[in-house]
């Protein structure tokens, strides 16, 4: 049995302490709780298949994350979390253009043969389209995805936090830093205690570049923002609505209850500002009412911020940290962080505990992020 240190407790970081801590290890976790962390602020998408990004790396990951939801959620119901947060409530993606929709089916034909979670795929008219998402623009056709699903972020990670503290884990909330001695070892000091492991574990988004400094690392990782509005529709049942992926960057997804979110802006070059901005909710509002002008009653609820972690060619990079050997390391999922985290932190336990990875990690070497 080894001892492991996780640092940082996002979608990333709970995922791996649930892995590890189901495999009977020590786990410790180290978070502090920073305003902003993605995975606090965000719903995702689980529907990799019909994306036009021709990045073979990145399709890998998210393909693979989208496979390992349903037996992920399947575990945690066992265990009595019956709120993971997670839906396969199918998507719908939406398109003025009819050949743009003819092809998106082509393309998700050509994945199911090797992803067949991608479920029944099924080209809707407008009519159809409204009647599966009424507040829907008329005139809008649709390709619909059956195997498709919704996450909210911080659900799912509190369902494995608490799945991992019922393993043994625990969890320490405080400021982190990693300290090496005159032998070369490392341990982490919070709050003036220090921490020894076998393994450390990195999953510290946006901010672990300040984290690997004091080790004479220069990490280049860099904070997108993204706002989120959270709407609320009266008197509708609205949990088995799809996920409506529409022309352009916003999503709309539906959670219980008449609960709407409308995401995201996409930020570059302003740093940790966590400001909720009049243009970020204008923006954001603007498409979701050109898209849905059903929604134009309801109700805002909040506007939400988080910090996106991209490295560079916004592609993950995942290993051990050179000249650090006990260190491991993940980072940069970007947008993409609630369909492939889940995975990737499976992976990182395995790592952890010197076993093969099925994920090819010369695609995403550390070193690709260090300057």
């Amino acid at each position: 049995m080894k001892n492991h240190i996780i640092i940082g407790a996002g979608i990333l970081g709970a995922s791996t302490a649930y892995k590890l801590a189901q495999e009977g290890e020590n786990v410790t976790i180290i978070d502090r709780q920073e305003p902003g962390q993605a995975t606090q602020a965000a719903a995702g998408i689980i529907c990799p298949w019909i994306s036009q990004r021709r990045n073979k790396a990145w399709y890998a990951l998210v393909k693979a994350g989208a496979a390992y939801y349903p037996k992920l959620i399947q575990d945690l119901e066992k265990e009595g979390e019956s709120d993971t947060g997670y839906a396969q409530v199918g998507a719908l993606s939406l398109h003025s253009d009819g050949k743009k929709l003819d092809e998106m089916v082509k393309r998700a034909e050509k994945r199911k043969l090797d992803a067949p979670e991608i479920g029944e795929i099924t080209r809707l008219s407008a009519l159809e389209v409204q009647e599966l998402f009424p507040p829907i623009a008329e005139g809008l056709e649709g390709v619909h995805v059956s195997g498709a699903a919704r996450v909210d972020g911080a659900a799912l990670k509190d369902a494995l936090l608490r799945s991992a503290k019922r393993n043994g884990a625990t969890i320490i909330y405080g400021d982190a830093s990693i300290q090496i001695d005159d032998q070369g070892k490392s341990s982490i000091l919070v709050d003036q205690t220090r921490y020894h492991a076998d393994s450390i574990i990195v999953t510290a988004g946006a901010w672990a570049d300040t984290l690997l400094a004091p080790l004479n690392i220069q990490f280049n990782v860099k904070a997108q923002k993204a706002q989120i509005v959270h709407l609320e529709l009266q008197d509708q049942e609205t949990s088995e609505w799809p996920v409506i992926m529409p022309q352009g960057d916003q999503y709309l997804l539906s959670f219980p209850d008449g609960q709407i979110v409308a995401g995201a802006t996409h930020e570059d070059e302003v740093g940790f500002d966590e400001r909720v901005t009049a243009s970020g909710t204008l923006e954001l509002l603007s498409k979701a009412l050109t898209h849905a002008p059903g929604l134009s009653d309801a109700s805002v609820k909040t506007v939400k911020v988080g910090f996106r972690p991209f490295t560079p060619n916004f592609l993950p990079v995942i290993g051990r940290l050179p000249g650090h050997p006990e260190i491991l390391l993940a980072n940069g999922l970007g947008a993409s962080g609630l369909t492939m985290g889940p995975y990737i932190g499976s992976e990182l336990a395995k790592m952890a505990l010197v076993q093969d990875s099925s994920i090819d990690l010369s695609l995403y070497e550390i070193s690709q992020a260090i300057e």
